[in-house]
């Protein structure tokens, strides 16, 4: 056997092998009490927006098409919600500080005015994450909204 065709072998070894390393699946079934939609006063209409453009990286509950079972994919996505949620989680938004709460959106209000949210690696395979300018500003306003409240209980 030549050196090139070990080398080949070796790899789809390598690349069959690391199938069965998955990460952790970020999945609970169950709405927290610190969720935001629980927390704060929000229509049908907005909450289906956040569960399809932000909950997948922003919540405890990412919903996994079928390419995240497989690798290195799975690690990429497993890293993205990792990150997405130390910056924000939807599902714990309730035990944040006031202060961080009203952070928080303001960060949300840069993003969507930016267009750095969802991620473009994201929406190229959730066409549908997309926000139109429609959804945008329903998700401006009511953020408003809510930033205008929390202001209140300071």
């Amino acid at each position: 056997m030549t050196l090139k065709k070990k080398f080949l072998l070796g790899l789809l070894v390598g690349v069959v092998a690391i199938q069965f390393i998955q990460p952790a699946r970020n999945k609970s079934e169950k709405m927290l009490a610190t969720d935001i939609q629980q927390m704060y006063q929000m229509s049908g209409r907005i909450f289906v927006v956040l569960q399809i453009s932000c909950y997948d990286c922003h919540s405890n509950n990412t919903h996994y098409p079928w390419y995240s079972f497989i690798q290195p994919g799975a690690w990429w996505m497993a890293s993205h919600i990792k990150e997405g949620k130390a910056n924000l989680n939807f599902s714990e938004f309730g035990t944040y500080s006031n202060r961080k709460q009203q952070s928080k959106l303001q960060a949300i209000i840069n993003s969507i005015n930016d267009n750095t949210m969802p991620l473009n690696s994201y929406t190229m395979l959730h066409k549908n994450a997309k926000l139109s300018a429609e959804n945008k500003v329903l998700i401006l306003d009511w953020i408003k909204t809510t930033k205008d409240s929390l202001s209140l209980k300071n």
